[in-house]
């Protein structure tokens, strides 16, 4: 015992030292004490999760609100990416965001709508409209943010935007044209039950597993195709076991931004300015970027010349999205009454972007 006080007795004669020669600072100093416990003295961390691997969409956007986020603080705030892989799967980091673990995530409608049923309006098919230009003014304001908030809200998040990640594609060994060519076909979805129904329409077998586990599944056959952006079917190798991509154009891949409420709402008022800017600037180039990705790993897969490409024509197209329409009344039955308002408001608006277009490609004299 006689050790251990004498051991404490030199600590508190070490620290009374440091304590006494910070304190004893010149009385002509240029500039005033400051508190070392102030926050803005040394830089935050932002924990950013993502649902995809390095080289995607989401890593691409998260690297670009991380340079604006980074730039407009000066570096007093640290944006530190986390890659899908690192930190868990979708639904896993969605309650990381939740239980503040991580305090911003991606959170992509095929997982999230069996907690937020509103989001499943995303995983339908034949939904969003055909013209690109269209869909993307409709994803480059607030107004689907503010639309879905008080969903995100009732479950502990907070909605900052939407990101859109390019058409979903359809890989099997084999094309699929028809919705009879689904028949049976054990097809991997995302994991929520609405984007399970999209298929089970067609007469498909939809098994909800791991994005990480889809390509040893597809090896093994133990499923026999599988739907994600062109992107993430290059990057994650799915192309390799899989000779046939569908390119039907039924449903863009949708994912959102979320922070956790307590996070976000903590955060002093010029540090959510720049988030507030930042998400604006990103969410402009986000078209481009998904853009770009698509078009360039097509271009490397079909340098291989191991994958067929099968684009249906409009007549296929129709088939499916007759065979898809009892998956809307199933959508309304989860969403219940705001996600009728939900589904009529999104129509509303892109009529409006249709009448808009149409409007001005007649000033023009096109």
């Amino acid at each position: 015992m006689q050790c251990r006080h004498s051991w404490i007795w030199s600590l508190f004669a070490v620290v009374a030292f440091f304590a006494a020669g910070c304190s004893d600072a010149p009385e002509d100093r240029d500039t005033p004490p400051t508190t070392t416990s102030s926050q803005e003295d040394y830089p935050n961390t932002w924990r950013f999760a993502l649902e995809e691997i390095e080289g995607s969409v989401q890593h691409a956007y998260a690297e670009a609100l991380k340079s604006r986020i980074e730039e407009a603080s000066d570096g007093k705030v640290e944006l530190d990416i986390f890659p899908y892989g690192s930190l868990g799967t979708s639904s896993q980091l969605t309650e990381l965001v939740r239980n503040g673990s991580v305090d911003l995530a991606f959170a992509s409608p095929g997982h999230l709508a069996d907690l937020i049923p509103e989001t499943g309006i995303f995983t339908l098919h034949y939904v969003l409209p055909d013209d690109e230009a269209i869909t993307r003014a409709l994803f480059s304001g607030n107004e689907l943010t503010r639309l879905f908030s008080a969903a995100y809200n009732e479950k502990l998040l907070t909605l900052l935007g939407f990101v859109p990640e390019g058409w979903n594609a359809w890989t099997a060994n084999k094309p699929l044209k028809t919705p009879a060519d689904f028949e049976g076909l054990r097809i991997r979805t995302m994991t929520s039950q609405m984007s399970a129904e999209a298929f089970r329409n067609y007469g498909a077998d939809p098994l909800q597993t791991p994005y990480s586990q889809v390509y040893s599944d597809l090896q093994l056959k133990q499923i026999d195709g599988q739907t994600n952006p062109i992107f993430a079917i290059e990057e994650m190798g799915f192309y390799e076991v899989q000779d046939t991509l569908t390119m039907a154009r039924a449903a863009h891949f949708i994912s959102s931004v979320v922070a956790n409420p307590e996070w976000y709402a903590q955060l002093p008022e010029q540090q959510q300015d720049w988030l507030a800017m930042a998400l604006i600037e990103v969410g402009k180039e986000a078209w481009d970027i998904q853009e770009e990705l698509n078009r360039t790993r097509l271009e490397a897969m079909l340098e291989e010349g191991q994958l067929s490409v099968i684009r249906l024509t409009e007549q296929e197209r129709d088939a499916f999205r007759q065979a898809s329409q009892s998956a809307q009344e199933v959508y309304l039955r989860q969403a219940g009454e705001r996600g009728q308002r939900i589904l009529e408001s999104l129509r509303n608006m892109i009529a409006a972007l249709e009448r808009q277009q149409a409007s001005g490609t007649d000033g023009n004299g096109d």
